[in-house]
């Protein structure tokens, strides 16, 4: 199983993303299921709703559901709900000395990749040095 980071949800369902084709190119030859988790559905649901990030033209509401919901059309697609357990993963992975907002998120996704079994995939480099098995970086 294959668990999309935010980023190349979002490459994927938008065309003019700088990484669309490069997303789209995974997508074609992923034969196994790909997951959703919470994380990066509302991820991907928070981010198509936000004018700046959408070019000044951001999706209503619903017309970010019925985005999230097309991707489901696809057999291939489940959604990974969070596990019962898992913290001590999450806590070693977001442990440190420094103040970083951005870590938590990539911890939490890795140790939930890492719990379930699943492979990350992103095009962020810093989940790549961080030990994520990632099938797409930025070159």
């Amino acid at each position: 199983m294959t668990c999309p980071d935010i980023n190349v949800w979002l490459a994927l369902a938008t065309p003019e993303h700088a990484h669309s084709a490069e997303a789209c190119a995974w997508w074609d030859q992923e034969n196994g299921p790909i997951a959703f988790s919470r994380l990066t559905q509302l991820g991907l649901l928070r981010i198509v709703t936000t004018a700046a990030a959408m070019g000044g033209n951001p999706l209503t509401m619903d017309q970010a559901w019925r985005l999230y919901d097309t991707f489901f059309e696809d057999d291939r697609v489940t959604f990974l709900p969070d596990p019962g357990q898992g913290d001590h993963e999450f806590r070693r992975l977001a442990a440190g000395g420094l103040a970083s907002p951005k870590v938590w998120n990539d911890a939490w996704l890795l140790a939930l990749c890492r719990n379930s079994g699943a492979v990350l995939v992103t095009f962020d480099r810093a989940l790549k040095e961080r030990g994520a098995t990632c099938l797409l970086s930025l070159r």
